[in-house]
């Protein structure tokens, strides 16, 4: 993938060092030995944000972060995306949304609350998606609700090179259905729903690849390109991207702290028993610093 063939020593901060190591064959890194409520050195900052640029995926086990300490973290990339719908009011921050299926009072506490969730990147759908999202995990069922993240740096390098001129300039129309397909993909989206239209192939702004920059939640067809043909190349391209040979599954534990590259990763959601409790903790980096 371009990425950490081997386990990396990064600089040392007081009390040790900070390693990170591939999560799989596929995407994302971990990185070891790090109390985010703690202040990073510039230096092992750096190292870890080029880890993430290059693996799509950084994950930090352990945590135990407050809202305060995870917004303070994640104002190290850039700023910070406000939360439009807070829930029943569980947060005072303005750059924090819960991800929940826990009710109080007969209400929910947060957004996106039960099983399945079709592959995608986060707020594709406007002019400016957002760069990263940071996902906490607090409270997570028995079995599933796992987070699969896909590697489009792997997937654009493994199309063919017919294919890969097809889609040059090719750009395709991302909508948002909330109410209709929050999760998995609908039919026909309402009117008037959020929309965007945006190029198939993305080169990422830090590392320079290329990158394939479509979903099967949210992309809706290929500008201007008759429906047939638009819905097969979409079809193709989907299968393509979520093969096994691109994805990393985490299964969550409490303390987990995962971020993702919008620009280069998709993800989805594994379904689970709605019964059991489900508490994350989510803040998003619109820009870079």
């Amino acid at each position: 993938m371009g990425g950490l063939a081997q386990d990396e020593m990064l600089a040392p901060i007081p009390g040790g060092a900070v390693a990170v190591r591939p999560l799989n064959d596929a995407i994302g890194v971990e990185a070891v030995g790090l109390d985010l409520r703690e202040e990073i050195p510039d230096s092992v900052f750096e190292a870890i944000r080029d880890a993430w640029h290059r693996n799509c995926v950084i994950l930090f086990r352990g945590q135990n972060l407050d809202e305060g300490a995870q917004v303070n973290f994640a104002r190290r990339f850039g700023e910070l995306g406000k939360v439009l719908h807070q829930h029943n009011g569980r947060t005072s921050l303005p750059g924090v949304m819960y991800i929940s299926n826990i009710r109080e009072n007969g209400q929910l506490i947060g957004a996106l609350p039960d099983g399945e969730m079709y592959f995608h990147s986060d707020q594709c759908y406007i002019e400016s998606p957002s760069v990263a999202t940071m996902l906490y995990a607090m409270e997570v069922p028995s079995k599933g609700g796992d987070t699969i993240f896909a590697n489009m740096f792997a997937a654009y390098d493994a199309l063919s090179d017919e294919m890969k001129v097809r889609l040059e300039g090719l750009r395709a129309l991302n909508v948002y259905d909330y109410q209709n397909a929050a999760t998995v993909r609908g039919s026909e989206p309402r009117e008037g729903v959020p929309a965007w239209a945006h190029p198939v192939v993305r080169t990422h702004s830090a590392t320079g690849r290329k990158a394939l920059y479509l979903n099967r939640l949210m992309t809706h067809h290929i500008v201007g390109m008759d429906r047939a043909e638009s819905d097969a190349l979409l079809d193709e391209l989907f299968a393509h991207q979520e093969q096994e040979r691109f994805i990393y599954a985490h299964v969550w534990k409490p303390g987990d702290l995962i971020m993702w590259d919008n620009r280069s990763s998709l993800h989805a959601r594994s379904d689970f028993d709605a019964s059991e409790r489900r508490l994350m903790r989510r803040t998003v980096v619109v820009r870079e610093n």
